[in-house]
């Protein structure tokens, strides 16, 4: 083998070893970032009531959706259908 083949078989090796761990070190920061943020700030869960003897349901959902989204401070002024 030519001694620029084995150099650059060499240094491809070694490239792809850096990338391989950098994006280990990647995904798993990540990992342990999205474990850190579900321990010390857990996801608020809140049942939605909707009667079911209105004939407006969808609007009432929408509303009580904006509601909590918002934390009380949303208004729904209008909805419309875009195309």
């Amino acid at each position: 083998m030519s001694e620029n083949l084995q150099m650059g078989l060499n240094l491809m090796f070694i490239g792809m070893t850096v990338v391989f761990l950098i994006l280990f070190l990647v995904v798993a920061g990540g990992n342990i970032m999205i474990r850190i943020v579900n321990r010390f700030y857990p996801q608020i869960t809140t049942e939605i009531k909707v009667e079911s003897d209105s004939g407006n349901n969808k609007l009432a959902v929408i509303v009580a959706a904006v509601d909590i989204v918002t934390s009380g401070k949303g208004k729904v002024e209008g909805i419309r259908r875009l195309n």
